[in-house]
């Protein structure tokens, strides 16, 4: 990609209202447009990085076992009053449609997915099953803040398992778990499980939160793994671990990126939604529900990997995996053909580059390849062709290295952890 041709560029002046890194960093860095408080726009660049964060969590989810569905965003009146959430979630979207009929806008798709499921699973033969979808949620937030981490759209991808047992439920809410860590592992964040109140259906849920002092949330923790949400916290910070009894409680902020919980059967009853069990009498069915918010992930990387230049995207989530910048001088058509060969080269190895072929002071182009943060700059220019070289420079260093053009291609293939052909 040529970012001369790129739809949006970056800006040097940051929102009015942006109350965060994110807020500021998307919009300055050509991610996203801010269409009004909480509602977003993605444009080219933060697409991608968002697309790229749905793939890793396909792949988990996928890898868990589970089917993508896509269920609709506009919902019915009718299930949510079966459940008695109607009037009960303060945050839902509500609209009247022809005729007077009501509908809602989905907050979560609890009251969709379970006569969903109930079509097709009649016996204990169709147990375990799990989907999941990637569907944008929709929440009338009193106050819409800190850029896509508190959104009145924005997207998620919510699963939903189904078993015939507790011990079934409870083997795959482990294996739930570390899925989710390799999310985000995968997408450069570092995540801690937090327990957090689990309601009407458990003593504890379970959320992945991620430590920056830009959270909102505080969460008690300690090295041997034990973490509490605030909210239920029975700890304060400088106690003695509960768990391992050695270490002392520290307390951080943190963002909270995913939460995972079990329903038991509050929704399967309210659908009377049962099962032929082993002996062919009708049997409940328990449910676990899975959130992952992409949007949310995107934010909350950006909140973690900036400095005060721009962002400084993992190679898991980056628009591209390298910045080629052309620099002209005296002879600018041989220097941008000697990067067009480059980059030609770097994308034969399945790689994607931006290229920033623009006619501009070299100055104006460095510091915007450092706000749009791309993790590998590669800098063509007269100096570079004199000694047959090109200019590595990663995203977050200080250090440029002169690599051989001859070396240049395994060197990027052992970069991205790549086989030399």
């Amino acid at each position: 990609m040529r970012y001369s041709q790129l739809f949006a560029k970056t800006s040097k002046t940051a929102p009015h209202d942006a109350d965060s890194a994110n807020a500021r960093l998307l919009v300055q860095g050509g991610y996203t447009s801010q269409l009004a408080a909480g509602i977003y726009t993605y444009l080219p660049l933060g697409l991608r990085v968002l697309d790229k964060i749905k793939n890793v969590i396909r792949e988990e989810m996928n890898a868990l076992g589970a089917q993508e569905v896509l269920m609709p965003a506009l919902t019915p009146k009718e299930p949510w009053t079966t459940t008695g959430r109607w009037d009960e979630i303060d945050v839902l979207f509500k609209l009247e449609g022809h005729g007077g009929k009501e509908y809602a806008l989905g907050s979560t798709h609890e009251e969709i997915v379970t006569p969903l499921v109930q079509q097709f699973v009649k016996s204990y033969k169709d147990l375990p099953t799990s989907v999941y979808q990637i569907q944008d949620k929709f929440r009338n937030e009193p106050r819409a803040k800190s850029g896509l981490l508190r959104g009145r759209e924005f997207s998620m991808k919510d699963m939903y398992s189904f078993h015939l047992t507790e011990a079934d439920f409870e083997e795959y809410y482990e294996r739930a778990k570390e899925a989710y860590f390799n999310v985000y592992r995968r997408c450069g964040l570092e995540a801690l499980i937090v327990e957090a109140s689990g309601g009407a259906f458990s003593k504890f849920s379970h959320e992945f939160q991620v430590l920056t002092e830009s959270g909102e949330d505080l969460v008690f923790h300690c090295t041997c793994g034990f973490a509490q949400n605030k909210e239920i916290a029975e700890v304060k910070e400088g106690d003695t671990c509960p768990k391992c009894g050695e270490g002392t409680i520290k307390a951080d902020k943190a963002i909270e990126v995913g939460n995972i919980f079990p329903l038991k059967s509050r929704f399967t009853d309210a659908f009377d939604f049962k099962v032929a069990g082993p002996d062919g009498k009708p049997q409940s069915v328990l449910m676990g529900c899975y959130g992952i918010g992409p949007s949310r992930v995107m934010g909350t990387i950006v909140e973690v990997h900036h400095d005060d230049k721009g962002i400084v995207w993992p190679r898991g989530a980056a628009p591209f995996d390298i910045h080629v910048v052309s620099i002209g001088g005296k002879d600018p058509d041989k220097v941008l053909a000697a990067a067009e060969e480059l980059v030609k080269d770097i994308e034969g190895c399945g790689l994607e580059v931006l290229w920033d072929d623009r006619d501009a002071p070299p100055g104006e182009k460095f510091a915007d390849a450092d706000l749009i943060g791309i993790p590998l700059r590669l800098i063509v220019s007269e100096k570079t062709l004199a000694k047959d070289a090109v200019e590595w420079k990663e995203r977050g260093s200080e250090k440029t290295d002169l690599l051989p053009k001859n070396d240049l291609l395994d060197a990027v293939r052992a970069w991205v952890g790549l086989r030399v052909a």
